[in-house]
């Protein structure tokens, strides 16, 4: 087992990729959410592609492999819960992800939902946001798109 590298914001245990893992350390010595509002353009270097009142819509920086989309939904107020998604919110996301689903020609995939503490939701960064993905039928060295729900054990 080894230690935990988990602040209030990050967590760089479920971090996949070393540039990613770069990215985070800073956000963590930084002490500050990275997909708060504020903070999203310092270290998310993905255009935003809509913005809404409750989300920001965007490429994720980091896609896992063999996808042909991956979106990000990001919810612009600080929450970690899925309690503290007003049931608007929840409207206006099924809007977008039908949005992107019409717009992009997405034929299927999956959506993933990161919310709670990082050490279930295998989340690199606490505050709730959604994965949209579309897996890359097409890619020559195609594997199914896995992903992670729960973190390792670990010792505090």
């Amino acid at each position: 087992m080894t230690k935990k590298q988990k602040t209030q914001f990050i967590n760089l245990d479920n971090a996949r990729e070393e540039e990613q893992k770069l990215v985070m350390k800073d956000v963590a010595e930084a002490e500050h959410c990275p997909f708060c509002r504020e903070n999203l353009c310092k270290y998310h270097k993905q255009p935003i592609l809509k913005e809404t009142k409750f989300w920001i819509v965007t490429k994720n920086q980091w896609p896992y492999k063999h996808t042909k989309h991956h979106f990000l939904l990001i919810y612009k107020v600080h929450a970690v819960s899925l309690s503290d998604l007003s049931p608007t919110a929840g409207q206006e996301l099924f809007e977008l992800i039908t949005e992107i689903e019409q717009s992009f020609k997405i034929k299927g995939g999956g959506l993933a939902m990161r919310f709670g503490d990082t050490d279930y939701s295998a989340g690199t960064i606490n505050h709730l946001h959604v994965q949209l993905i579309e897996p890359d039928l097409d890619s020559p060295d195609f594997v199914p798109v896995r992903i992670k729900i729960g973190g390792e054990k670990t010792k505090a």
